[in-house]
């Protein structure tokens, strides 16, 4: 993980910090071979420092996390989901511009 501000999301940890945060949760759905998830990953880190307070946002590797990966039907990576109170409310596929995921990350943390 490259930056501090995004958080490593796992099979053991999804339910505490997603499901459960009192806080919109951004998760980026990736794998390592992916080399459209390398280009989102910047991306990721940015908005992860420009939503620090407000928002979750972090990455679960879906070869390693497998059992998360198929509980919410992802097919292809990248798959970006964003929950807020424990539901998604919003579900992007594929390397997607910043200004949507902050547009939509905005709504979510009622600004």
């Amino acid at each position: 993980m490259a930056s501090d501000a995004v958080i490593e999301f796992t099979d053991d940890n999804f339910e505490a910090e997603v499901v459960k945060s009192d806080k919109p949760v951004l998760v980026d759905f990736w794998a390592e071979w992916c080399m459209p998830c390398r280009m989102l990953t910047p991306i990721i880190e940015e908005l992860a420092k420009e939503f620090e307070d407000k928002a979750k946002i972090g990455k679960l590797d879906t070869d390693a996390n497998r059992d998360t990966a198929i509980k919410f039907g992802i097919s292809a990576v990248p798959t970006i989901l964003l929950f807020k109170g424990g539901e998604v409310v919003k579900k992007f596929v594929g390397v997607t511009p910043k200004q949507e995921f902050e547009a939509e990350l905005t709504k979510a943390v009622g600004e």
